[in-house]
């Protein structure tokens, strides 16, 4: 029998309280219809290389089941390629919170409605800009924008449960810092959540893309968010944004507090790190993969990103951070509030 929304979040408490990881990342492919400038996914030799089945992934969620309940991010790649994502958000949603991050080209009402009903906890659609013609040029993809928008209102529409949530995720690049107010707003007017990460070098190696400043970007972001409640990113996550962008944030908990699998079922501590894998989710057992994972030493001196994947997980290790998390993982908020102005 399949673990109700409550039964979910005791499980994940106790994993959190055990000192598992609580977070995976499971890239479902390395496919994606976009040519992203700040990303190499699409051109990544991992795309030529069969992927998991819709049974493996119930087989690797039922062997993850014995850690408790994790948030489980379906990513790619674009998961929306695969026409058995469906099938896939079931097999992860008996026992965990899937989540999925999309650029939305591929959404339909259907399609939403159908990701709902199986399950699915919350989506992250992309989207960086406020307008059409930068969104699209970054992203490489004529009418990326609009279609990430109806994405957000195909998901916004159709929300099953009161838990359900939709995110309009926004990557903080060189260029874009003036524009989050306005993202905001946008998102609030679409019935969404808005969240933002900044640019990681490990994605491409190239630091254009990195925001460079004087500082004042944590406390910029702390005041939007003071100010419009669908503003959902942990203040811890972005009081750190100026460490981040100026030599990194310190004390990385990848593979304590949070893990990846890639689309061959190969674990890593962090996506960044899939070149080194320390276990197989089909031939290891959880109690090797924890092991292997709390073995990993590399990470605690990395302070090469300040991912969402780690800054929001790094959040529930520091008691503010914790305090603040606990009404997004415990309340069933899916809904935003209405803006303030």
């Amino acid at each position: 029998m399949a673990r109700s929304a409550v039964q979910k979040k005791i499980h994940l408490a106790r994993a959190w309280l055990s000192r598992h990881p609580v977070w995976c990342a499971w890239q479902v492919n390395y496919r994606c219809n976009f040519r992203c400038s700040f990303c190499r996914y699409w051109v990544d030799p991992m795309g030529d290389r069969p992927e998991l089945t819709v049974a493996q992934f119930q087989e690797g969620s039922d062997k993850l089941a014995a850690l408790g309940a994790l948030l489980v991010s379906l990513a790619g790649g674009e998961p929306l390629v695969r026409p058995d994502i469906t099938d896939i958000v079931a097999a992860v949603a008996r026992w965990h919170f899937p989540f999925i991050t999309t650029n939305g080209w591929f959404s339909t009402p259907t399609l939403a409605r159908e990701l709902f009903e199986a399950g699915l906890w919350g989506v992250s659609v992309s989207i960086d800009y406020p307008d059409a013609a930068r969104h699209d040029r970054r992203r490489g993809m004529p009418g990326a924008f609009e279609r990430a928008l109806a994405a957000i209102e195909h998901f916004a529409a159709v929300r099953r449960y009161k838990w359900q949530r939709v995110n309009w995720m926004a990557v903080l690049m060189e260029d874009n810092l003036d524009d989050v107010e306005t993202m905001i707003r946008m998102a609030a007017e679409h019935d969404a959540y808005f969240m933002i990460q900044p640019y990681g070098v490990r994605k491409t190696g190239a630091t254009r893309f990195v925001h460079r400043g004087d500082g004042g970007v944590g406390a910029r972001l702390l005041e939007l968010r003071r100010r419009h409640p669908n503003f959902l990113s942990n203040p811890y996550f972005l009081a750190r944004f100026d460490a981040a962008l100026n030599g990194g944030v310190p004390g990385c908990r990848a593979g304590r507090g949070f893990f990846s699998i890639d689309s061959t079922g190969e674990i890593a501590v962090c996506v960044e790190e899939r070149g080194r894998p320390i276990a197989n989710l089909f031939r290891d057992s959880t109690r090797t993969i924890v092991q292997n994972l709390r073995r990993d030493t590399k990470p605690r001196t990395c302070t090469a990103c300040w991912y969402n994947c780690r800054g929001e997980i790094e959040s529930l290790y520091d008691p503010w951070g914790l305090a603040l998390s606990l009404p997004t993982l415990l309340l069933d908020r899916g809904r935003p509030p209405r803006t303030a102005g």
